[in-house]
């Protein structure tokens, strides 16, 4: 039935094959198949896509292309905006050490580290949060209702990736690290049997965890927390 030439935008060429990662491709059609299908099939995520342009006229992923069809191909603008308010994230089981950096930061962010593909994406609908993942398989799920790739093989770098994406808004020393419960301040004289001489002597900033109870104070933990965002920040 013909083909159609696709132009992809940089970002999304480390989705394609090696051999393909020049950013065009001459993809065979079937008459049948959408334009978000073809896509799809070379290996770009549908959530990963931004505007879909034929002849500079964007066109919607369900479009049917036609032979000879040039389609651009662009990423997803950044900030992504959603349709919800402000970003809510449930994460993969595999992405343990990023749900904890968001959670330091005040991001509402839901982790699990023992449950299925289908789970989680039953737990992001319910709840209408991004599921941020890195298995293209989960993102090419038709009932998901938000998803996003994370890019980046450090925690680091998987950080900065989220806030460059969504520009949440930030509150850091508001949620629980460990359940992603509200941190709510505490008087150090309520709390001060629980605290170690040391602790007592040195720090005056205390907040506990409405739902798991966990004690957090300022100190070298709340100025490490400080230079991840600020590094993430100036990266981003």
């Amino acid at each position: 039935m013909g083909h159609a030439r696709l132009e992809f935008a940089t970002e999304l060429r480390f989705f394609l094959a090696p051999a393909d990662r020049g950013g065009t491709i001459l993809a065979p059609l079937d008459g049948t198949s959408s334009l978000g299908h073809v896509v799809e099939s070379v290996g770009v995520p549908l959530p990963e896509v931004g505007d879909l342009l034929v002849a500079d006229r964007p066109v919607p992923p369900s479009y049917r292309p036609a032979d000879g069809d040039l389609v651009r191909v662009r990423a997803v603008r950044r900030p992504q905006r959603l349709p919800a308010g402000p970003p809510r994230f449930t994460l993969d089981v595999h992405l343990g050490k990023l749900a904890r950096r968001l959670r330091l930061v005040g991001v509402d962010t839901d982790y699990h580290n023992d449950i299925d593909d289908d789970v989680l994406v039953e737990l992001a609908n319910r709840e209408e949060r991004v599921l941020l993942t890195q298995d293209r398989g989960v993102l090419r799920r038709r009932r998901l209702w938000f998803g996003a790739y994370v890019r980046g093989t450090s925690p680091e770098e998987q950080f900065r990736d989220v806030l460059d994406r969504f520009a949440p808004p930030l509150a850091p020393w508001t949620r629980c690290t460990a359940c992603n419960g509200v941190l709510a301040p505490v008087a150090k004289e309520t709390i001060e049997h629980l605290l170690q001489p040391g602790t007592r002597r040195t720090y005056d900033g205390y907040a506990r965890c409405g739902a798991c109870g966990r004690l957090y104070w300022k100190g070298a933990h709340h100025h490490r927390l400080q230079a991840i965002v600020d590094a993430a920040l100036s990266s981003s």
